[in-house]
């Protein structure tokens, strides 16, 4: 359940659980990536067609507005994870160490969020 908190999305997490329950640990990770797969097939099918789209002025307004909406969700989202995350001096220190890693050292999103998790488990 708590690869499954990772990834974005209830429906995404709901289908690596029950992976997981079916198929253990390689089960869980089948059954997220073929959950995710179809849409990252489709963004990669579709992505080139982005410039084009631009051209005309409705379609760039349009684009626009997603990319609004999507940060706006993500900023939600990111303002109830630090609500129910960030309670104790750990996920606090945490937090800091890892924004430090993002925006001063540039370092990849991924190992960030490895190394936070380390973090977490040698904390708690």
């Amino acid at each position: 359940m708590a690869v499954g908190q990772v990834t974005p999305g209830p429906l995404i997490t709901t289908a690596t659980f029950v992976g997981y329950l079916l198929g253990g640990t390689p089960g869980a990770a089948l059954a997220t990536v073929a959950i995710v797969l179809p849409g990252l097939v489709l963004v990669a099918a579709t992505g080139p067609w982005i410039p084009r789209l631009r051209q005309w002025a409705w379609t760039a307004r349009f684009l626009d507005a997603i990319g609004a909406a999507s940060v706006g969700l993500i900023a939600a989202l990111g303002a109830t994870l630090a609500r129910t995350t960030l309670t104790d001096w750990q996920g606090l220190l945490i937090a800091a160490a890892a924004t430090a890693a993002l925006v001063g050292w540039k370092l990849n999103p991924a190992w960030v969020v490895l190394a936070g998790a380390l973090a977490g488990r040698l904390l708690w």
